[in-house]
């Protein structure tokens, strides 16, 4: 995790930039009136579906249902049985 101040932030912008998409670890930006969090758009999106699917009610439960289900239960004979 990155801490910078505001300032500094300003200074190394496009580098802070990089540093998020290839790590994608996120910068805490500091400043006087507030602070603010620098994710990449790839991680941001990721989290918003995230919120989406947990938002949907009993989404969780089946998401978690199938994730407990055996990968030999979920596939189907090739010839269509």
């Amino acid at each position: 995790m990155t801490i910078i101040n505001a300032t500094n932030a300003r200074k190394k912008f496009y580098k802070l930039i990089e540093e998020v998409r290839e790590t994608h670890e996120p910068v805490y930006i500091t400043g006087k009136k507030g602070n603010v969090v620098v994710l990449s758009d790839e991680d941001y999106r990721s989290m918003q579906e995230t919120l989406y699917l947990v938002s949907v009610p009993t989404m969780r439960e089946k998401i978690i249902e199938g994730l407990n289900t055996p990968l030999e239960e979920c596939l189907e004979d090739s010839d269509g049985e």
